[in-house]
């Protein structure tokens, strides 16, 4: 009986478990394509100073042309890896999920438009792993990383794509 309450209080307690705080990649090389798509750096937009502090990783924003790109590298399973619908409330938009999205590798992401004062935009998020594996959330990810069943360093790839308001309504303007 005390190992079954053991057992249960260490998987309960693992992730708040102090292991020293999680030290962010020292460099980290970010790809040159996404989606099939030439990346161009940009340069940080106001929120991203927020989203950086106290980060255990790296951020960096690029333009495919047609969308934004957030970027985010982990070593470490951590809680600051947060969806990015958290971010866009913080920022006060009103979020309205979307089906999920699949890449042409067949990888899923999770999408959801942002509205905020009248303007719309489509962002959809995935996590790949080391090996290749993909996670459509950071929900999805947190446990099988935390647990050891996917193997980082992750990249987290947030889109963003402006969209005409009729797009969702199907109303024409």
């Amino acid at each position: 009986m005390f190992f079954l309450a053991a057992a249960a209080l260490a998987a309960t307690s693992a992730p708040f478990l102090g292991r020293g705080a999680p030290q962010p990649p020292a460099e980290v090389k970010w790809p040159a394509r996404y989606e099939g798509r030439a990346l161009a750096p940009m340069a940080p937009a106001p929120e991203d100073a927020r989203l950086a502090r106290d980060f255990p990783g790296r951020i960096a924003r690029f333009s495919d042309g047609r969308r934004q790109i957030v970027l985010r590298s982990v070593a470490t399973a951590t809680r600051q890896l947060h969806p990015a619908g958290d971010c866009f409330r913080a920022l006060g938009y009103a979020i309205e999920p979307l089906p999920m999205m699949s890449s042409g590798s067949g990888a899923l992401a999770s999408c959801f438009r942002a509205s905020r004062n009248g303007a719309s935009v489509k962002v959809c998020e995935r996590i790949v792993d080391a090996r290749g594996g993909s996670f459509s959330d950071a929900s999805a990810w947190y446990w099988p990383a935390l647990l050891g069943r996917s193997r980082g360093p992750w990249l987290a790839a947030t889109t963003i794509e402006s969209v005409p308001p009729d797009i969702f309504t199907g109303v024409k303007h």
